[in-house]
C-alpha cells in the first residue's frame, strides 16, 4: 500500500465514522452535535477530494479502490445509526434510513458476489446524486442538533427522504443490471 494523500484522506474518512458516534458518549449535547457535524462534513469533503486527487495526480491504487466504498458506507451507516438513536423511533427518519441501509448492504453484497463482473455495477451519476443527498441530509440533521433550528430539521428530513427515494431507484437499477449474472444456467 502506498501512503499518498488520496489514501490518507480515505483512511481519515474511515476513522471519522466511529468518531461520529463516539463524540456522543464523550461530549455533552450540543457540543457533541457540533463535533459530529464537523467530523461528518470533513469526511464528506474527503469523499470527493480523495478520488479527484487520485485521478488528477495519477495516484489511483488498489488499496484506495478497495477502501473508498468501505469508508463511504461506514460513514453513512454510522451517521444514520446515530441520527436514529438521537431522534428515537421517528418514522420520518427510520423509513428512509431503513431503505438506505438495505440498499447499501444489498449493493455491497451484489458487488462482492459478482466479483470480476462487478464492473457492470459501476457508480452512476444518479448514485452520485444519491450519495450527495445522503451526505447533505445527514449534515443538515446534525446541524439541527447543534442549533435546534426547526427549519434545519424540516430541511434535513426533506433531503433525507429524497436520498431515500434515490436510494430505492439506484438499488433497483443495480439489481436490474446484475440480473443477467444472477440467473442459473438452466433458466431461460
Amino acid at each position: 500500500m502506498t501512503w499518498n494523500l488520496p489514501n490518507i484522506l480515505t483512511v481519515f474518512r474511515l476513522l471519522c465514522a466511529p468518531g461520529v458516534a463516539l463524540v456522543f458518549l464523550i461530549l455533552p449535547r450540543p457540543v457533541a452535535d457540533w463535533a459530529a457535524l464537523i467530523l461528518f462534513a470533513s469526511a464528506s469533503i474527503t469523499d470527493f477530494l480523495d478520488g479527484y486527487l487520485a485521478r488528477k495526480w495519477d495516484q489511483m491504487s488498489k488499496f484506495g479502490a478497495m477502501l473508498d466504498p468501505i469508508a463511504d458506507k461506514a460513514m453513512v451507516v454510522t451517521a444514520i445509526a446515530v441520527l436514529t438513536m438521537l431522534h428515537g423511533a421517528n418514522a420520518l427518519i427510520v423509513i428512509p434510513a431503513a431503505f438506505i441501509l438495505l440498499r447499501e448492504t444489498f449493493v455491497s453484497g451484489l458487488r462482492e458476489f459478482l466479483g470480476d463482473t462487478a464492473g457492470t455495477l459501476k457508480v452512476t451519476k444518479l448514485a452520485k446524486w444519491k450519495t450527495t443527498a445522503q451526505m447533505v441530509a445527514i449534515a443538515v440533521l446534525f446541524a439541527y442538533g447543534a442549533t435546534s433550528m426547526a427549519l434545519l430539521f424540516t430541511l434535513g428530513l426533506m433531503i433525507f427522504w429524497i436520498a431515500g427515494i434515490l436510494t430505492v431507484i439506484t438499488g433497483w437499477d443495480y439489481l436490474s443490471k446484475a440480473m443477467p449474472y444472477l440467473r442459473d444456467s438452466h433458466e431461460n
